[in-house]
This record gives structure tokens, C-alpha cells and sequence, in this order.
């Protein structure tokens, strides 16, 4: 089941938070500063949302939507953000189903497109997105801290 998180929920997918920023390996991890970042977001909320997974009552995996625009094609887009499994239920479909949620909730909300990348070495997760009806970009993602 995929609901939506809320006040009511957040608590129950920051341990998943914490387990995705540890598989990218973030230097500091702020337990507090997720939660306050994190319950920003809603169904209601503008800016994007952010969705788990339940398996059997559990929050077992979560994805985040954020919206922006893109001068290329004049459009708002959807950027999927995070995508997180349970490493012990990876390849069980959670991963798809949460794709596939969030591309229509970016539908829903006018988005022309739903956008993301991953770490080259994240072979796993290309190897889901490879077999979906996705487009993957030869585009080079930079960043330049503030």
C-alpha cells in the first residue's frame, strides 16, 4: 500500500531516511534536520511530496516528488529525488510500484515529465529503470556547493 507522509507517518520512514543517506554515504546524518526537512512536503503541498510503502503494516520503502521547471521543453517537471527499498525486499516490486506512483502523481499535477538520476555504480536500480519504458540521458549531473 502507498500513502502519502504526513505528521501521522513521518516517523515511521525516518529510520528508511536514514538507511538511504547511509547507502549514499552522507558524512553527517541529522536525524532532527530530516525530520524537520522531510514534513515539509505533502499531497497538498506544491513543492512535492513524499510517499511510502507499507508491507504487512510496515513502512518498508518511501520515494520523494519535488517539481521544478525546465527551460528545454518550457515545462513544469517531476523530479523523483529519492527511491528506497528495504535492502532485504529489493527486486520484490516495491521499487516499480513506487516509480510507477509517482509518475502518476506528477501526471496528475502537470508535470510533463518524471526525471531522476543514480549513482553510476547503482547497477541494481538501472537495471529496474532499464526495464520500464524510461529514457535514460546521456547528460552529465554536476554540482557547485554553496
Amino acid at each position: 500500500m502507498i500513502e502519502a507522509v504526513s505528521a501521522h507517518n513521518l516517523d515511521e520512514v525516518l529510520p528508511l531516511i536514514r538507511a538511504y543517506q547511509e547507502f549514499y554515504k552522507v558524512a553527517e546524518i541529522s536525524d532532527s534536520a530530516n525530520k524537520e526537512f522531510f514534513s515539509q512536503f505533502g499531497e497538498s503541498n506544491p513543492v512535492g511530496c513524499q510517499f511510502v510503502y507499507r508491507s504487512d503494516g510496515i513502512v518498508v520503502g518511501f520515494a520523494t516528488v519535488y517539481f521544478t521547471f525546465t527551460s528545454t521543453i518550457a515545462a513544469k517537471v517531476a523530479i523523483l529525488n529519492d527511491l528506497y527499498t528495504d535492502s532485504n525486499l529489493r527486486g520484490t516490486g516495491i521499487g516499480r510500484k513506487l516509480i510507477e506512483h509517482c509518475h502518476k502523481f506528477a501526471s496528475l499535477n502537470g508535470a510533463a515529465r518524471l526525471q531522476w538520476v543514480t549513482a553510476p555504480d547503482n547497477e541494481r536500480a538501472q537495471a529496474l529503470y532499464d526495464s520500464m519504458n524510461t529514457n535514460k540521458s546521456t547528460w552529465c549531473f554536476y554540482t557547485y556547493n554553496t
